[in-house]
């Protein structure tokens, strides 16, 4: 009989359980209320309920307003260092992608701040792509900073991809915020103004089909693309026109982050960080910032060239830690030396391509990048 009711109340709090999941999963999907900021920006806002119980990912968000919209970051760890890291993400992810070094930097006691894009992760979602521009993403991340104060000292930044187009400019135009500055897999370009660095590809529909095909046909496990003297072995997906990358991100109805994350990193995602991946962009009206970043970068002639030039004379601690197996432009030996040769404050340290990591090598060797960093903010204190 003891058994018997035993069995009961486990069937009726496993059916509870699932109850309270599918409350969460309509309430994330149910159709987005469209808001307008003071300045007449339609935006929506991600449901905390699409944020529930995602793996590796305890942490609550903080907000700050900026531009009538609100921004999200988390904000951990004592600080009992003195010592305070800003962690930027690129596109299509947002700061869940450092759910692996989180945790490592906390514990050597320093405060640790991942910040969403506006457009990303928690933060509020312009539904207009064109909403969405390059001095834009800089200006909020300077307000950002002075927000929380974070410029008056012991700073240290880690920027991959956008984080790092968007990072550098702010590091080459105020570098006084900064103590330390770490980049992954990632640059400031510069083009001459006037210019279109990337043309949209003249037949849409035929190399929208073809990303589709190449990006979704990769393995879990991620083929080969460099030797170890970072010499192209394998041309799959080594592609110069970014231009189709631009269109596919901008118009095409297939694209959706986890596919992009699954494919640029080295090591298989399982599905529930697939998931957590996808979980800001319940809809495709909340994709305006994933769909607009790839064109920011035709926003860029004539714009870059001080923020470049003011890095060429930043001498304070700077380091580079590549994923070594980046199939894209960012990935190349090429775009890391660059940095190596005009930044003077990368003379004298461990720069390094980590052979088990692509693209968002914070997935793939997370642990490892917060073991480098520690070593790094210990070795310029």
């Amino acid at each position: 009989m003891h058994r018997i009711a035993g069995l009961l109340m486990l069937v009726m709090l496993l059916s509870l359980s699932l109850d309270v999941v599918s409350a969460q999963e309509n309430l994330c999907q149910a159709e987005l209320e469209v808001m307008i900021a003071d300045a007449g920006v339609e935006f929506v806002r991600t449901p905390d309920a699409c944020f529930e119980n995602l793996p590796d990912w305890p942490y609550e968000p903080h907000y700050v307003e900026i531009d009538g919209l609100r921004q999200a970051y988390v904000d951990v760890g004592s600080g009992e260092s003195g010592e305070t890291i800003l962690l930027l993400h690129g596109q299509p992810s947002w700061s869940y992608l450092y759910r692996r070094m989180i945790p490592a930097l906390v514990e050597e006691g320093h405060r640790v701040i991942a910040m969403d894009h506006i457009g990303f992760g928690r933060s509020d979602k312009p539904i207009d792509p064109d909403y969405y521009t390059y001095l834009g993403h800089t200006g909020r991340l300077e307000t950002f900073i002075q927000e929380l104060e974070l410029e008056r000292g012991n700073l240290t930044i880690f920027v991959q991809d956008w984080g790092s187009l968007i990072g550098l400019y702010v590091i080459g135009t105020h570098p006084d915020w900064f103590d330390r500055v770490i980049v992954g897999n990632g640059v400031l370009p510069t083009f001459e103004e006037g210019t279109v660095p990337y043309e949209l590809p003249k037949n849409p529909l035929v190399t929208r089909q073809l990303f589709f095909t190449t990006i979704t046909s990769l393995p879990e496990q991620q083929p080969e693309f460099y030797d170890a003297e970072g010499n192209v072995t394998n041309p799959q997906m080594r592609n110069d026109n970014f231009g189709v990358w631009i269109d596919y991100a901008r118009n095409d109805e297939r694209f959706v982050p986890s596919q992009i994350l699954e494919a640029m990193t080295y090591f298989d995602l399982t599905d529930e960080e697939l998931a957590a991946y996808d979980a800001p962009f319940p809809s495709r009206i909340a994709m305006g910032g994933p769909r607009a970043f790839p064109g920011l970068v035709n926003q860029l002639p004539g714009v870059t060239d001080i923020a470049w030039g003011g890095l060429g004379e930043f001498e304070k601690p700077f380091l580079t830690i590549w994923g070594g197996n980046d199939p894209g432009n960012l990935g190349r030996p090429e775009t890391q030396q660059a940095l190596l040769d005009h930044v003077p404050g990368t003379a004298g340290w461990d720069h390094v391509r980590l052979p088990e990591a692509s693209h968002f090598l914070q997935d793939d060797q997370g642990e490892e990048i917060a073991r480098r960093i520690n070593e790094f903010i210990a070795l310029t204190t």
